[in-house]
């Protein structure tokens, strides 16, 4: 089921928020794939994980558009099918000394390493300057994961 091969488990994937914001406001031409993203995880065919800290940020995107009470919502139902990731000390050590030039991916990114994610799930790539973990489009994910035998 994973998208490496030999896997056997679902591959356990950080979901960058631009997919999350993508599928909450109905962001096009984005929706598709990144609601597609969101639905592997709640099938359980991905194991999706999203940073402790992401929630603030989604809260705070989303609310503008949303409203506080139908955001509540979504990240509540988010948090049903989706595992949080740590976000501690290390985490923001890491993320401290890192070279990214946005911080919010740079705590995505060590949110990943230290909670041992296989891959981060992004439409922008180049944000994440790294070979490890994987950093996978949501169009390749779900290709791969279509595709594979």
């Amino acid at each position: 089921m994973g998208i490496f091969k030999g896997e056997t488990q679902p591959v356990k994937v950080v979901i960058d928020t631009n997919i999350i914001v993508d599928v909450a406001l109905d962001r096009e031409p984005f929706f598709t794939e990144s609601d597609r993203i969101l639905t592997l995880a709640e099938e359980g065919t991905i194991q999706g994980y999203i940073s402790a800290s992401t929630f603030s940020d989604l809260y705070y995107i989303i609310r503008r558009d949303k409203g506080r009470d139908w955001t509540l919502d979504f990240l509540r139902q988010l948090a049903t099918f989706c595992q949080v990731a740590t976000v501690d000390n290390s985490v923001i050590s890491m993320a401290l000394t890192s070279t990214f030039k946005d911080f919010e991916d740079a705590i995505q990114y060590s949110s990943a390493i230290v909670n041992q994610i296989d891959a981060i799930v992004t439409r922008n790539p180049r944000d994440f300057p790294v070979t490890a973990p994987r950093i996978v489009t949501p169009d390749r994910l779900i290709q791969e994961l279509t595709n594979s035998p």
